[in-house]
């Protein structure tokens, strides 16, 4: 109890606090974590709740061998696989979800990517950047996986101004999802867009078979990589996954996760996204109580969100507020 105490002190003055401390809330009682949770959230972000939206743009035929993905050639899930979306499907996307008062629109694509994809798809990616324009009201973010220093200046002039790329999960559990890159290429990637100044949301999957600790440690990560959008997924089985038999995590230590996340991370943008409504079911308004700023609204990449309406009346009914763009 004194280290929890201790833990919640630093976290309030925003002093980072470390492994020992971070695990004392593992076992701390779990409404008096909830309340300190949510104490920390209040006092860097007083009741402001940002929510984005995506569009699955590529999906697919992906070459890298991530148990947890049904996007990846190695496994045999059954789903949706189609090359780049034309630039008007991407821009009628973005307009759809622009409705809402989201703060960014991401443009997802499955694949590695290092040199920004095939031609013929950079192109159209550029084209639909193009056509949404520098002004957009939601700031635009990309995830396409490694991007060299050429392309990430080409996004930056066409107003690209956040680049998603998660860590998913500690650098020790790591190879134990996947052996087709390693995690250091992840920092690496990382490091390379926040150099050209982007802003980048980073975060992770649980329900992959990992500890505690391997939780703390990639939120430990995440601080030292001073990532400020902190998207946090929980694992949907899919069928034809090595994983789709995985044992799900019970919503309260989903709670527990967030708000572990919202004492190493005060000051960070904490976005609950993909998995949330299978696991938390009818707990997910307290993702708020845990520490959560953000949420991922619509739909996901391969999966099924609800719909914006009911996430958008959620937070209004929580007496929240919807941050503006």
């Amino acid at each position: 109890m004194k280290t929890f105490k201790l833990a919640s002190t630093l976290a309030l003055n925003n002093i980072s606090i470390n492994r020992e401390q971070a695990l004392s809330i593992i076992d701390t009682d779990f409404n008096q974590l909830m309340c300190e949770a949510n104490r920390i959230r209040q006092r860097y972000h007083n009741n402001d709740i940002a929510i984005c939206s995506i569009v699955n743009a590529r999906s697919g035929q992906c070459s890298e061998n991530c148990k947890f993905c049904a996007q990846s050639i190695h496994n045999s899930a059954d789903i949706d696989s189609f090359d780049m979306l034309p630039p008007e499907k991407i821009v009628s996307a973005f307009n759809s979800a622009n409705k809402y008062p989201i703060s960014h629109f991401g443009i997802v694509t499955s694949g590695r990517n290092e040199a920004g994809g095939k031609e013929i798809e950079k192109e159209k990616l550029l084209e639909a950047l193009n056509n949404m324009g520098c002004d957009a009201a939601a700031g635009l973010c990309v995830s396409i996986g490694g991007i060299d220093d050429e392309f990430l200046e080409t996004l930056k002039k066409l107003g690209v101004k956040r680049i998603h790329h998660n860590l998913e999960t500690s650098e020790n559990f790591f190879p134990e999802i996947c052996t087709t890159h390693s995690y250091q290429e992840r920092i690496e990637n990382i490091k390379r867009a926040k150099k050209h100044g982007f802003n980048v949301c980073s975060g992770g999957l649980f329900g992959l078979g990992e500890t505690w600790e391997d939780r703390i440690d990639l939120a430990l990560q995440l601080q030292q990589l001073e990532i400020k959008s902190v998207p946090l997924n929980f694992l949907n089985p899919v069928a034809g996954t090595p994983l789709e038999n995985a044992e799900a995590i019970p919503p309260r230590d989903i709670l527990r996760i967030i708000a572990m996340f919202r004492f190493i991370l005060p000051t960070a943008e904490i976005k609950i996204a993909g998995g949330r409504e299978v696991n938390l079911r009818d707990m997910q308004s307290w993702v708020f109580t845990a520490g959560a700023t953000s949420l991922m609204v619509g739909d996901y990449l391969t999966t099924k969100g609800r719909g914006a309406e009911q996430d958008i009346q959620m937070i209004k009914d929580l007496g929240l507020r919807i941050k503006d763009s």
